[in-house]
């Protein structure tokens, strides 16, 4: 693990107790919040979009709304209108818009991660759901979100897995 920002704040805390608790490997990458996006993230800092996930949140159209986090690799194009609606059991989802996505993880787009996610969700019974795309498995080592812009955590698959996640088959297509 490399050095942490100095201070950290208690959600980044929170983040990082959660991938420590897996028992799996991981680095932290400190990146200038600015650069955050994965697509920029990675020309900016050298790193191949093929091992970089985008943790995303989706929501149904109905009130209150089913919300899930989704991984899926940055080479990628989640299926949310069919296999990701299916598994919810909803008519119409979508990405979720940055206040939702902020109101149920406390993170900003470009910083959401698997890890340290609310284990109650205002808009539904139990955990928010984690799905993750089966490509994943495949990898050494996937980078993703740490919490905020300012943090890129490079993890292991299994460390997916450990929080809850779930290994869902087509869950994305190739771009």
């Amino acid at each position: 693990m490399s050095a942490l920002p100095d201070p950290l704040t208690a959600l980044e805390r929170q983040v990082l107790a959660a991938v420590e608790a897996t028992g799996q490997p991981y680095e932290v990458i400190e990146i200038d919040p600015d650069h955050a996006d994965t697509a920029v993230f990675c020309e900016r800092y050298g790193y191949p979009p093929e091992t970089s996930g985008n943790c995303i949140l989706v929501a149904s159209r109905t009130e209150p709304p089913v919300v899930a986090a989704c991984v899926a690799l940055a080479t990628t194009k989640l299926d949310v209108n069919k296999r990701v609606r299916k598994l919810l059991g909803v008519r119409k989802l979508s990405f979720a818009p940055a206040e939702l996505t902020r109101e149920a993880t406390g993170m900003e787009i470009g910083g959401v991660t698997p890890f340290g996610l609310p284990s109650t969700q205002p808009y539904q019974d139990g955990p928010l759901p984690l799905y993750l795309d089966a490509r994943l498995d495949e990898l050494d080592s996937v980078i993703v979100g740490g919490g905020s812009r300012r943090l890129k955590l490079d993890v292991a698959p299994a460390a997916l897995t450990a929080v809850g996640g779930e290994l869902v088959e087509q869950l994305a297509q190739p771009l």
